[in-house]
């Protein structure tokens, strides 16, 4: 059974139950008895054991074991949700975390054992009430006693498998080389869920101390769950047959293994049949692993014997995307009528070729069929790549608790909007930024309880996450009932730092100043600790999210609070673009920053302090010329009226001066790869024309 094919959805699925019981437990903190939420963290834990048993992850299966293991006691009323209990599951969570992580870039769970964590476990289990310990201890009565049978009175059930020429060659050739060879019955737990997996996970133990030569039932039998609670192999080894016994009793639900080194006397073979007690149930038998030749034995040490693969190899993790099965209904029949699209142009053109008459008209009837269809695709695609930003704000509530305790401080964190739909390679982006804008309200912006008490502000801090769409952006905003941003303490900090001289800073608006904030390594605290103070975090945002066509703005007024808005577009990539003109070179403009088109005389080009603005509608709104942010020279004469492109970030406007206007386009974004983009901030990426020609597309941000 090869697992790594199911590596990416194991991923997805552990993701999401990962996020299901940072949620649950934290619900549980507030309400500890409510059974609701702990039968669903028990469900959960117990979902990711198997899961984890299943791909071979002994230590997340072990974890999550132990994790059952407390909610089963807590489910039976035997123990009470206490503090330290939701602390320790909070660890666990982050070592499962850290477990998922190794998986994702290696495909292997490392080495962390999580003793500490797991002893942490064990020791919630202590409070048990004198019941308990009675039933754990019949528990171990049971495991104890002689597993059953099935009426043949010999518990070494191997002794019915019948070899085959090819398996008594490779058996006694073994014998010759001095190596031994074991028959072993395995009988499992009649309590266990997925005899299936425990099954996987005694191969897998077995293959570390020998190989498989022979199974009943057949492994495609054992893979399918088709057999009692017991199965037997045949095993090749160096090792003494109470290493293979302790081996695979280790594995957890494994009530006993039956072990003896293999007498050929007494098994059956092809030229002889014993007979089967009538109770016996015929099971079929198969070679797992191929023979060697009679001169070759194969040596204990090669992998994959029993045609087990373990998922150790690095996965190669794909993002995904859950569509709807409407969504894929429309995209189908978008993609039909495409199709039907294609062959009334191939007919049109055809009769275009033979002469017809009316063939042109039909040739353009055609091509806006056809751009219909597409911008129908196209709105269907972008539709199945949207996904809720509910995966990335999830785990903000368990941030924002721990940063509570850390800190000292009372807070609550309100959310909204979690439905709000973003494209897909946005939402894996944002969670940064907004770890860091959360981190920098509990820090930075709520005060301690004492100075909220001053204020007459309520004891407990609030913080608000919402999410809404306001045209083709999403905006998210992070605001906080805190102190505030002093802009004086920033102008102060950045004058000391050298940032900024005092010149600079007496001529610098409030917000300027603030926006100081957002340089590199930049910090207002006076102390640097765990949470905040390195500087690495506002530069971290506004890099992000500018790298994703996005922008940041703050509104802060002292003493009340302050707004963090980032506004990102719905997706990435495809957009309707300007296509302009500079220097006979053509460039396109993301038709979203570009509020009007205007046309300027020279004269109305005014200076103040030495920089060119216009007077528009009673706004001052700077002017751009593009050809000298290019470097290159412009195709318009100085007396020529300038095509101005009134372009909006925020509250604030430019105009850009193009030399042509060549109309709006659909365009699919190209990255230019990261060298590129590193160096030049002005290009986001490329576009190929109808024509096969490269145009590069620029960054209004950037400019304005």
């Amino acid at each position: 059974m090869d697992v790594s094919q199911y590596l990416e959805i194991f991923l997805d699925e552990t993701t999401e139950h990962l996020q299901n019981l940072n949620t649950q437990i934290l619900t549980l903190e507030q309400e500890p008895e409510n059974m609701d939420t702990i039968n669903e963290i028990f469900r959960a834990a117990h979902s990711l054991k198997g899961m984890a048993g299943t791909m071979g992850y002994k230590r997340m299966q072990t974890l999550t074991h132990d994790m059952e293991n407390v909610f089963s006691e807590v489910r039976n009323g035997n123990i009470k949700v206490k503090a330290s209990m939701i602390d320790v599951l909070f660890q666990c969570l982050d070592a499962l975390e850290e477990y998922t992580a190794n998986i994702r870039e290696s495909g292997d769970e490392g080495t962390n054992d999580n003793e500490v964590i797991i002893n942490l476990l064990n020791d919630q289990l202590k409070g048990k009430e004198e019941a308990s310990k009675e039933a754990a201890k019949a528990q171990t009565a049971e495991k104890e006693a002689p597993a059953s049978d099935n009426g043949s009175g010999d518990r070494r059930k191997w002794l019915q498998i019948k070899l085959g020429s090819t398996e008594t060659m490779v058996i006694n050739e073994a014998l010759k080389q001095g190596l031994k060879v074991y028959g072993a019955t395995v009988y499992v737990q009649e309590t266990c869920l997925l005899k299936a997996a425990r099954a996987f996970l005694v191969f897998k133990a077995i293959e570390e101390v020998g190989e498989v030569i022979v199974s009943s039932p057949s492994a495609q039998d054992i893979e399918d769950e088709r057999f009692g609670f017991d199965f037997s192999v045949i095993v090749i080894s160096e090792h003494p047959v109470e290493k293979l016994k302790a081996a695979i009793e280790n594995v957890s639900e494994i009530a006993e293994a039956v072990t003896e080194p293999i007498d050929l006397s007494q098994m059956k073979t092809e030229g002889e049949a014993k007979t089967a007690p009538k109770e016996e149930k015929k099971e079929t038998t198969q070679v797992v692993a191929t023979p060697a030749p009679a001169a070759q034995a194969p040596a204990p040490s090669d992998k994959n014997k029993t045609g087990v693969k373990p998922a150790g190899a690095k996965p190669v993790v794909n993002r995904t995307v859950r569509v709807d099965i409407e969504k894929l209904d429309v995209l189908m029949n978008l993609v039909s009528e495409l199709i039907i699209a294609k062959n009334s142009l191939v007919v049109a053109s055809e009769a275009r070729l033979q002469g017809d008459p009316g063939s042109q008209s039909n040739v353009n009837e055609q091509i806006e069929y056809l751009e219909s269809v597409t911008t129908n695709l196209h709105e269907s695609v972008m539709k199945v790549r949207m996904v809720p930003i509910e995966s990335v704000v999830n785990k903000f509530p368990r941030m924002i608790r721990d940063l509570s305790k850390k800190l000292d401080k009372k807070m609550e964190l309100y959310m909204s909007g979690e439905e709000t739909e973003l494209d897909r390679t946005v939402v894996d982006e944002i969670g940064d930024p907004l770890m860091h804008l959360l981190r920098n309200a509990a820090d930075h912006g709520l005060e301690s309880a004492e100075v909220r008490a001053e204020r007459g502000k309520p004891e407990v801090g609030s913080i608000w996450l919402e999410a809404y769409q306001d045209g083709n952006n999403v905006v998210i905003e992070v605001r906080d009932d805190g102190n505030g941003i002093d802009a004086e303490k920033i102008k102060n900090k950045a004058i000391a730092r050298g940032t900024i001289t005092e010149e600079q800073a007496a001529n610098m608006s409030e917000k300027e100043i603030i926006d100081l904030l957002f340089l590199p390594s930049f910090s207002t605290a006076d102390k640097v600790t765990d949470v905040s103070g390195r500087g690495v975090g506002l530069d971290v945002v506004k890099s992000k999210i500018e790298a994703l066509s996005g922008e940041v703005e703050v509104k802060t007024v002292l003493g009340v609070g302050s707004t963090w808005i980032i506004r990102l577009p719905l997706t990435l990539a495809i957009i309707q673009a300007l296509m302009v003109e500079v220097g006979g070179e053509k460039y396109a403009i993301s038709l979203g920053s570009v509020q009007t088109i205007e046309d300027v005389s020279p004269d109305e080009i005014k200076l103040v302090q030495n920089k060119e603005v216009i007077h528009l509608r009673g706004s001052v709104i700077p002017i751009v010329r593009l050809h000298k942010e290019l470097d290159i020279e412009s195709t318009k004469s100085p007396e020529d009226n300038l095509i101005v492109l009134i372009a909006k970030k925020g509250d604030r406007m430019a105009g850009i001066v193009v030399d042509e206007l060549l109309g709006q386009q659909e365009i699919v974004i190209k990255s230019m790869g990261k060298y590129i983009d590193n160096k030049c901030k002005l290009i986001s990426g490329a576009t190929i024309l109808g024509d096969g020609e490269v145009a590069l597309i620029l960054d209004a941000n950037v400019l304005i």
